[in-house]
């Protein structure tokens, strides 16, 4: 899917043929697309596809008519109707007559401008605008830290009685997503030092400020990713201990009560055996069952006494 857009006047407009100073948004593009653009703006196919490889790694890529930026955005993806954090490419091609962004889906880090939430954004100032994507990126990057954060904490408090898996699972899925993260955030400040030092990309003076804002929520999200990450190991470790005791515990519980029932189960076992009567006491009282019953409780008593205070159950 392409879609145009052109700021005039301070905002955002979409607009249907291409011309100087517009943005090409490339959605999941066909092949039909990206040649049209390729042959428009005289850019490599191969460069305009390279953002739609989800292994595709970061860089930047500097030819005669155009400069390549590639840089992972953090995007949703449900896995068994829960979500999970991923990160893929996003490409930005700034050409002298357009900028270009290339992705696979739909992204919030691009959306914002789409809709015109983003202040002080024009499309025709190339630099301030990969800025500006930059800048949101790292923003969305802190944001989807903090959901995985609560996440974690949520899913620790199960943990605590949890003697199944599925609760570590969970964690050890977290603890991936910040794997990606940490590794794309990296690449990320790699690329933006190399976008910096490249001549070709014309700076505005105002973008200072900006740069050293980018810089800052780039390095904030690595540090987050990498003390969560941290913390989420350690926890996951633990954790596991923790479902191995609870399961220790369950079981000496099972293990104390199939103790304390096998004695009346073992007495009336004992006299639903096929003897003579005058060899089983009581057998001839009256009150021979009552009497029987009563000294099994008595003794079931005693060994569970014997057992709280051995603190087995």
């Amino acid at each position: 899917m392409i879609q145009i857009y052109k700021t005039e006047d301070g905002l955002i407009h979409q607009k249907d043929e291409l011309s100087p100073g517009s943005w090409i948004a490339l959605t999941n593009p066909t092949a039909t697309e990206i040649l049209e653009i390729s042959k428009t703006y005289r850019i490599d196919p191969d460069d305009l596809r390279a953002p739609l490889d989800e292994e595709e790694r970061s860089r930047i890529q500097i030819e005669d008519h155009y400069t390549l930026i590639l840089v992972d955005i953090p995007t949703v993806e449900e896995r068994n109707s829960k979500e999970w954090y991923v990160t893929i490419p996003l490409g930005i091609i700034t050409t002298d007559e357009a900028i270009i962004s290339v992705c696979l889906e739909d992204t919030p880090v691009l959306n914002a401008f789409m809709d015109g939430r983003v202040r002080d954004f024009h499309t025709y100032m190339k630099t301030r605008f990969i800025l500006q994507i930059l800048y949101k990126n790292a923003s969305l990057y802190l944001q989807y830290l903090r959901v995985i954060d609560k996440k974690s904490v949520v899913i620790e408090d199960k943990l605590h009685q949890s003697t199944k898996n599925r609760e570590l699972i969970e964690l050890l899925e977290l603890e991936k997503c910040l794997v990606y993260f940490t590794t794309s955030l990296r690449s990320n400040e790699v690329v933006l030092e190399k976008l910096m030092r490249n001549e070709k990309i014309k700076k505005y003076p105002e973008d200072t400020e900006l740069l050293e804002d980018v810089i800052i929520e780039n390095k904030q999200a690595i540090e987050m990713a990498n003390i969560y990450s941290g913390i989420l190991s350690g926890t996951t470790d633990a954790f596991a201990s923790v479902i191995s005791n609870n399961l220790n515990i369950v079981m000496k519980f099972l293990a104390t009560i199939t103790i304390v029932m096998s004695i009346p189960t073992m007495i009336a076992s004992f006299y639903g055996m096929n003897v003579n009567s005058s060899g089983m006491p009581f057998a001839n009282n009256p009150h021979g069952f009552s009497i029987v019953l009563g000294l099994t409780l008595v003794l079931t008593l005693i060994v569970a006494w014997i057992f709280s205070k051995k603190d087995l159950f």
